[in-house]
């Protein structure tokens, strides 16, 4: 299985956006879609209506979008942690996709926090 992926400003690195295209992934970033310095609203609701799961470390705004209206193509949330040792690399969120992707989990509607599918 492989996803549609948007990936949000804080996290459309070209290194990330390679290893996920190297995964089989079909990437876009907000920067390709011009939606760049646009609202997280905005953000999601072009995800929403072209079918896109949304990528992203601004766990907090996008998670209260998605107790707002949890009809979406779904969220990968990467919280970052103070202690920078234990933020997630690149080739960590790649594994935890991975991860997800084998548990065959429908990720429509959903915000899954992509830390806890690495392992």
């Amino acid at each position: 299985m492989s996803l549609r992926l948007l990936l949000d400003e804080d996290s459309q690195a070209k290194y990330l956006v390679n290893l996920l295209q190297a995964s089989q992934h079909e990437v876009l970033t907000v920067n390709e879609v011009n939606l760049a310095g646009q609202p997280d609203p905005v953000v999601l609701s072009y995800a929403k209506q072209q079918g896109y799961v949304l990528l992203t470390r601004n766990c907090n705004d996008f998670q209260e979008l998605h107790l707002a209206d949890p009809s979406h193509s779904g969220i990968l949330a990467i919280f970052q942690n103070a202690d920078k040792s234990k933020n997630m690399s690149y080739k960590d969120i790649i594994r935890a996709i991975s991860n997800l992707e084998k548990s065959e989990l429908s990720l429509e509607n959903q915000f899954v926090i992509l830390n806890q599918w690495n392992y």
